[in-house]
């Protein structure tokens, strides 16, 4: 039974909140620098910037396997524990490459979580009542 995303919207919004927060900290930084592109060879702008770009890169498939994943009919439980996992991982990931050197445990705890929803979900999304089961 197909039905219309409920819980993974919820989730998708806190993402994109999350995404303001990160590149307003970006702007903020250019603005205190006054570097309007690239990251002028300021090590914490290019630190914030990758913050972000990394955050652009991976968040909206995971979402969209989960908004997929959702829509299928999978339990609630199991969308609420990727949304969770997939919010998890991207808050490890900012902290872990906020701290000194950039190479913290969050930091690849974060992208190892990120990286187990993303396949989860898409695995999910293939198995699904109408994918690869009813082929």
């Amino acid at each position: 039974m197909n039905t219309a995303p409920i819980i993974a919207p919820v989730y998708a919004g806190l993402l994109g909140l999350m995404l303001v927060v990160l590149s307003w900290r970006i702007m903020r930084m250019r603005a205190k620098l006054e570097v309007m592109a690239g990251d002028g060879g300021e090590k914490n702008l290019n630190v914030a910037v990758r913050i972000q770009g990394n955050f652009i890169e991976y968040v909206p498939m995971a979402l969209l396997l989960i908004l997929i994943t959702e829509a299928e009919g999978y339990p609630a439980a199991a969308i609420h524990a990727l949304c969770l996992s997939l919010i998890a991982a991207r808050l490890c990931h900012v902290h872990g490459m906020m701290q000194k050197g950039a190479a913290g445990k969050g930091r690849r705890f974060g992208a190892m979580l990120t990286f187990i929803v993303i396949v989860v979900a898409s695995l999910m999304s293939m198995c699904t009542f109408g994918g690869w089961i009813r082929m």
